[in-house]
């Protein structure tokens, strides 16, 4: 093989893997749970929050602290919804 072919293909061979790698980081969500956080949270910690993007593997919420910490919570959990509620109305 010459050195104008070996060159040739490194080069194909990057340009597909650098568009394999654009591609993925573009299509899939940026913030998923993949671990729950297990205790309560004082509600007066939390600053807001938002959902995961509809497709992460599980249905989570994320409460972000006054510190910008970010902690996922299940959002069927009662007092999870109570801070949602409190938050959804403390903004209007």
């Amino acid at each position: 093989m010459g050195t104008i072919t070996r060159i040739l293909l490194l080069g194909i061979l990057g340009l597909a893997l650098l568009s394999s790698v654009i591609c993925n980081n573009s299509s899939g969500p940026d913030d998923c749970c993949f671990v729950i956080y297990p205790r309560r949270v004082n509600k007066n910690l939390i600053r807001s929050y938002y959902m995961t993007d509809h497709r992460c593997p599980k249905t989570g919420a994320i409460l972000v602290t006054k510190k910008s910490r970010h902690i996922c919570v299940d959002p069927s959990l009662s007092w999870v919804m109570g801070i949602m509620k409190h938050l959804d109305e403390s903004t209007f």
